[in-house]
């Protein structure tokens, strides 16, 4: 966990103190500040349902509690980790904004961490549940209707 934080942090604050040197040429430049944007606030919602479906089943670890039930409404339904789902569209969106390429290849670290991460999750998940099999194969697992 504090390979994460410390990778959200860099995200979070690279592009503020270390500015690209120059512009991205015109249309990109426009491109970039209209779908950062875009990606930040859905990033957001989907970060939120998230938590918001998990209810009292919320956990700051990612091993399942002994008395959560399975989660497959809500955020659920469009994405198995729609927490993890909504920081990496967050974090895609603030690198698009800000024009920091270096911010993007940290995004596409925490990418990998969180799908590492996740692959983890859900063997603890396919143990606790018998019905998550069938869940895997219905919902994609990092990128709507994607992954």
């Amino acid at each position: 966990m504090v390979v994460q934080f410390g990778l959200l942090g860099l995200i979070a604050l690279t592009p503020l103190v270390a500015r690209p040197s120059a512009p991205w040429p015109a249309p990109w430049h426009t491109v970039a500040l209209a779908a950062g944007l875009v990606l930040l606030g859905v990033g957001l919602v989907l970060a939120l349902a998230g938590v918001w479906s998990l209810g009292d089943n919320i956990t700051a670890v990612p091993h399942p509690k002994d008395d959560a039930q399975m989660v497959e409404h809500g955020a659920y339904r469009l994405v198995r980790h729609p927490i993890y789902s909504g920081i990496i569209l967050g974090a895609l969106g603030w690198g698009l904004f800000m024009h920091s390429g270096f911010t993007l290849l940290l995004t596409l670290l925490l990418f990998l961490l969180f799908d590492a991460k996740s692959r983890r999750e859900e063997q603890w998940l396919a143990e606790k549940y018998e019905n998550y099999g069938a869940y895997q194969k219905r919902v994609r697992k990092l990128i709507p209707f994607v992954y």
